[in-house]
């Protein structure tokens, strides 16, 4: 019998109960898309850029929505879709101003690569995860489920243009996957909250080793975070020494994971339209990707933007010790620059 409590929160959801529930997406009406245009044409006007302060996006009429949205992502089912932008209003540029201007009030944005992208792009670079120095959001393969990289609090994308074909957003609750694990295998469940070898892909800060530790699962105050990640960064730690390699056990169990996470009646699938803003909790949720074609004419290509987002300390899940070395670098502003990057 696992000595770990069945987790009985709004974020242990199940598929089929919120698949077709549109609670999770706030849809902009017309006066929250008349108080957007005019804090555009407000940050124009006064020459911001981002990094630019809340201030110069002014939402007075929004922000009180805007913080029901972080309540429920920090605090509910760990995700929220904003969709009804008029993406053809917009150029890129004002897309992106429009995108920090509502992001950026949910937190502080942090460096999300050694490239020191507050607002990252997320496209095919034609990159392949065979490369251990790439990152899976440079290509246009299919991501398996897992949480990002550092443990920032939520995750943002806005949708500039989709694919050709593929490329659908799947999440799948960490805390229903403990739930799985602890009913079927709670061996397994017990080996997730040991530590486990990252690889840092390359972009480890100046300093720091090229591999990290930590557990997959851990607790703090009676909340539980996952920070399981694709299996591409477990199999190339172990080219630091082979120490490194999952065990077969710890194998086992990440490989239970993707299969838990991938069971239909458990998981959401989200097909973006453009203008759409995703935002999950790193921490609660995790997040896969199906393999997409680009169209073939130049501009077209499928284009996400991307935020990592530090909360405050006191909206943010309270994190374990055992997170504490990771958490430091979100504190300190994300990864740092390299300037070979």
């Amino acid at each position: 019998m696992s000595p770990h409590p069945r987790i009985t929160g709004p974020d242990a959801w199940i598929g089929p109960a919120i698949q077709h529930d549109p609670s999770w997406i706030f849809l902009l009406d017309d006066g929250d898309l008349e108080e957007i245009s005019a804090a555009l044409t407000h940050a124009k006007r006064i020459g911001a850029g981002i990094p630019f302060p809340s201030a110069a996006f002014p939402l007075p009429r929004l922000d009180a929505k805007l913080e029901a949205v972080l309540d429920e992502i920090e605090n509910g089912r760990g995700f929220m879709l904003i969709r009804g932008m008029p993406r053809h209003r917009y150029s890129d540029a004002d897309c992106e101003l429009i995108y920090w201007g509502i992001t950026s009030r949910f937190g502080t944005p942090v460096s999300q690569n050694a490239r020191g992208h507050l607002l990252g792009h997320v496209r095919d670079e034609g990159r392949v995860l065979t490369d251990p120095n790439a990152r899976a959001y440079q290509t246009n393969q299919r991501m398996d489920f897992h949480t990002d990289m550092l443990p920032i609090d939520v995750l943002g994308l806005f949708c500039l243009r989709t694919a050709k074909s593929g490329g659908a957003s799947k999440l799948t609750s960490a805390m229903t996957i403990h739930n799985v694990l602890r009913e079927e295998r709670p061996d397994l469940l017990e080996e997730l909250y040991g530590a486990f070898y990252l690889d840092w892909r390359g972009e480890e800060p100046k300093g720091e080793r090229p591999w990290f530790a930590l557990p997959m699962f851990s607790v703090c105050r009676e909340r539980i975070t996952s920070r399981i990640c694709s299996l591409v960064y477990y199999d190339s730690a172990a080219r630091f020494g082979e120490q490194y390699r999952p065990t077969p056990l710890q194998r086992e169990a990440l490989l239970a994971v993707q299969e838990i996470a991938n069971r239909p009646e458990l998981m959401l699938t989200m097909d973006f339209q453009e203008g759409d803003i995703q935002l999950i909790n790193n921490h609660t949720m995790m997040h896969a990707r199906e393999a997409y074609e680009d169209h073939p004419e130049p501009g077209r290509q499928r284009h996400l933007l991307r935020m990592w987002i530090a909360v405050l300390d006191a909206k943010r899940r309270p994190l374990a010790d055992s997170l504490a070395d990771r958490y430091r670098w979100v504190q300190q502003g994300g990864i740092p620059v390299k300037t070979a990057a």
